[in-house]
């Protein structure tokens, strides 16, 4: 752990101390977190790529011990004590994703992934390499998630990882902007202004399942936004989730202070200070911790071609070595069978497909 987390004892009403809490106009000022790789680097990958195409292995039967980057490596270390105890945000560029194959990427970004976390299923498919491409779907549909459609989706985190990240393939023709916020920012800022606010975050909410229900479970579960847990807060953000919870008749109405605390949320998070845009180019790979911070994505337009259609590559991890956190965590959706921390959508397979299912 950080120098800066040794100690820490974070408690409801308490501001958060730790690298976490960033201020997206103060982080736009360096480039510390984006590592350009060298020829060297890329050269590394594309040996480890081909020794693994040699053994023609699938991709989800690729290990970490199969993917050996020993020039890499240490970068990927640095980055991944980052994302677990430091700021949460960091970038990879110039991976040479023009120059590949489809199956060269996926095996690329996969051998990257290795040495970030435990990739856990993304739905009730099996993916574990997700496709962030436009299906045609609506992401207001109950039964459909915004990463299959080009529309706007408002900050939120994901709804089964801790650690995640995005690998570009094709850019849009116009649209998509990326920005990332800082939960533990939010926070801070909302006990300045209305500490009961976030003391209504605190409070168990109901969440939809939208359709994706582990067996034995009900369509939905209870999550609070801020979630306090052995002096560290994990943030579970997912506004749409929380509304469309609210077709379930049996459940409880959300209150005027509950959907206060959802603006104020909302507000902050799209605010000049806190709000850290990324441009997001072919070959770049973004990665942020899910458990502490936010992410958006503007409306985009496709080019017309389909092989020009915007299309992102996602991990979802688990941290075998991450912070300690409350039972929600696990009761959603269960634990992974390699190293018991929480786990993705429940699936009765994991599959990584080339192209979107």
């Amino acid at each position: 752990m950080s120098e800066a987390a040794v100690g820490q004892d974070i408690q409801l009403g308490e501001p958060v101390q730790h690298p976490s809490v960033w201020y997206g106009a103060d982080f736009a000022k360096n480039d510390d977190w984006i590592h350009q790789l060298t020829d060297a680097e890329v050269a590394d990958l594309g040996a480890a790529v081909a020794a693994v195409k040699a053994r023609g292995l699938a991709i989800v039967d690729i290990t970490r011990n199969d993917f050996e980057l020993p020039v890499l490596a240490p970068v990927l270390a640095r980055l991944r004590m980052e994302l677990i105890d430091g700021r949460g945000v960091g970038m990879i560029r110039g991976v040479p994703v023009e120059a590949l194959s489809r199956e060269e990427s996926a095996i690329t970004y996969w051998g990257i992934g290795l040495h970030i976390g435990e990739a856990v299923t993304q739905n009730h498919l099996g993916h574990v390499l997700g496709h962030v491409t436009d299906m045609g779907d609506n992401a207001a549909d109950v039964n459909t998630r915004g990463y299959r459609s080009s529309d706007d989706l408002p900050f939120h985190n994901d709804i089964g990882a801790e650690l995640i990240s995005l690998l570009c393939l094709h850019k849009s023709k116009s649209g998509g902007l990326s920005s990332v916020v800082s939960a533990a920012a939010i926070h801070n800022e909302m006990l300045k202004r209305d500490p009961d606010l976030v003391a209504a975050l605190a409070e168990p909410m109901y969440h939809d399942r939208r359709g994706e229900v582990p067996d034995g479970k009900d369509p939905y579960y209870q999550m609070a936004v801020f979630n306090y847990h052995e002096g560290h807060m994990t943030v579970c953000y997912i506004r749409r989730f929380i509304e469309s919870a609210q077709r379930f008749e049996e459940l409880p109405r959300l209150s005027e202070r509950q959907i206060a605390a959802l603006d104020m949320v909302m507000e902050l998070a799209h605010s000049d200070e806190l709000r850290l845009d990324i441009a997001f180019n072919p070959g770049d790979i973004q990665f942020v911790n899910n458990l502490t911070t936010l992410h958006t994505r503007t409306e985009y337009e496709d080019y017309p071609e389909p092989e020009r259609k915007r299309h992102l590559l996602r991990l979802w991890y688990a941290a075998p070595d991450g912070w300690p956190l409350p039972d929600v965590f696990y009761e959603r959706y269960g634990a992974t069978s390699a190293s018991g921390r929480p786990a993705g959508i429940s699936a009765s397979r994991r599959v990584a497909l080339l192209e979107a299912e």
